[in-house]
């Protein structure tokens, strides 16, 4: 009896807080707020998610970057410049031989060692005043080697995009070494001598070379290096051999070049 008395009691209380007005309204609010908070969170998670994709795999993720080193592709479009500071401080003793020149700027571009005449590949540069000065880089790029040299004066050779070198022959205090990663303008070493071209005095040597062919750098001072990259073989002056008795051949077609002027000349 006690228990139906209570279950009765019971009813009886929830019949008397639903008649109350306040609790529809209540639970229906209730019930929007919860409705509510359910797509705001749900929205959130898929916002999250399209901001922070996954990785795909190590070092590389879905849209296909990696973190290797990114290459300053700007550098294709420097134009090469004189390897000194200031142009109108120097001069070029010795010019670059060109089999397609005259006759006269020939026998102006062959250097003579002892008894013979080698052409010259390329510009032997001097202050105007006979002192030494710096020796800059003609261009951006990466130093392949650093030699000493009795004949030529000590040699730095840096490179370039798609077989384009250049040199730098006839220098001291040298500043860089093999491996170095060079911009334009850079110090790389003072001028000197070499017994190559001791008339020359002080100076320095420059070359510019696409795949091992020599190039007159007077031709491509204020050129891009792009221009240099697309140079094939006939735009090319004269290949180039191993340093080793590299002239020989051509110091032998100057001999004959020379004879044939002095020749004429008389």
């Amino acid at each position: 009896m006690k228990m139906r008395e209570e279950e009765k009691n019971r009813s009886s209380q929830w019949k008397t807080f639903f008649k109350k007005r306040w609790v529809f309204p209540a639970i229906y609010l209730v019930c929007a707020a919860l409705l509510i908070s359910t797509i705001v969170w749900y929205q959130t998670g898929i916002n999250n998610s399209a901001k922070d994709p996954k990785v795909a795999e190590k070092g590389k993720d879905i849209t296909g970057k990696t973190d290797e080193p990114v290459i300053e592709v700007n550098q294709s479009f420097e134009n090469v410049v004189m390897p000194i500071r200031n142009d109108d401080e120097v001069r070029i003793v010795t010019g670059f031989f060109d089999a397609n020149a005259s006759n006269e700027q020939q026998e102006d571009a062959l250097i003579v060692d002892g008894n013979k005449y080698r052409p010259n590949m390329g510009l032997d540069i001097a202050n105007k005043d006979g002192k030494e000065f710096e020796v800059i880089a003609a261009l951006s790029g990466k130093v392949a080697s650093v030699r000493q040299d009795a004949l030529l004066g000590n040699v730095i050779e840096v490179e370039h995009d798609k077989g384009v070198v250049t040199i730098y022959q006839s220098v001291k205090d040298i500043k860089v070494k093999a491996g170095d990663v060079i911009k334009q303008g850079d110090l790389l070493a003072t001028s000197s001598t070499s017994q190559i071209n001791i008339a020359a005095k002080n100076h320095v040597h420059f070359e510019i070379r696409k795949d091992n062919k020599a190039l007159n750098p007077q031709t491509y001072i204020g050129q891009s290096l792009t221009a240099l990259t697309e140079v094939d073989d006939s735009d090319s002056s004269s290949k180039i051999k191993s340093e080793e008795g590299k002239d020989t051949e051509d110091a032998e077609k100057a001999e004959d070049t020379q004879s044939t002027n002095e020749s004429e000349l008389e």
